[in-house]
């Protein structure tokens, strides 16, 4: 293995969920750095579908404020697409309830403490104080092979990211609140919110980030077909 490829190996390996930011701010010649590289990402036919909003300073707290009340009040806004299954069931529900306990487990959570539950699930909506925050936007007329695409699109910006010594936290939450997250960017209503990015560099002293979620192994999704 070379160094280019151990440096590679490295970032992908590193690549991890991270909750709590410190507030340095990302140099903004830094950020189109590693959008650019991003953009290198396949697309079928080379359409490139994704859109990235910037969202920093007094737009990021405004729009955090309106969120973190938007779920405060249990606000509910219609989804423009479901990201998760309506219906759970195995091994995705088991992986699903070992990864969340496991992280409210380290935060000292215990199940049926609804309070502190959703304090931290409005950490979502505080971008886990993260600098900058990236919201990705689609045209609502594209197929699903666009959003495999934006799929890698987001991988490469993440990795990207660790390549620069920056850590992420892609952020499905924000799909739940399209109509707020629309009206604070001026966003049109022909794009659908996919997620966002929180981004940044990590507080090392945030428990939440002593977490790390288990991988199966290859034995349970690789198939050798000789």
């Amino acid at each position: 293995m070379n160094e280019n490829s151990e440096l590679i190996t490295q970032a992908i390996e590193s690549r991890r969920s991270v909750r709590g930011f410190l507030p340095k701010p990302i140099d903004r010649a830094l950020l189109s750095r590693i959008l650019s590289t991003a953009s290198y990402a396949p697309s079928g036919s080379n359409i490139q579908p994704w859109k990235v909003h910037v969202v920093e300073g007094d737009t990021r707290d405004t729009l955090s404020n309106a969120l973190v009340q938007a779920h405060y009040d249990k606000k509910s806004e219609a989804r423009e697409y479901e990201y998760y299954p309506t219906e759970w069931r195995s091994p995705y529900i088991e992986r699903r309830r070992e990864t969340g306990w496991g992280l409210y487990g380290t935060l000292g959570i215990k199940k049926g403490d609804q309070e502190s539950s959703s304090k931290q699930h409005a950490r979502n909506y505080e971008f886990f104080d993260a600098p900058t925050v990236l919201v990705f936007t689609i045209d609502n007329d594209l197929g699903k092979g666009s959003w495999l695409d934006y799929g890698m699109f987001l991988q490469s910006i993440m990795i990207a990211a660790r390549a620069h010594g920056l850590h992420s936290c892609p952020q499905a939450a924000l799909a739940n609140f399209p109509a707020t997250v629309k009206h604070h960017l001026q966003i049109d209503d022909n794009e659908v919110v996919v997620c966002g990015i929180s981004m940044g560099y990590e507080d090392p002293e945030c428990l939440a980030n002593t977490y790390r979620p288990p991988r199966i192994g290859l034995e349970q999704f690789v198939v050798f077909h000789e």
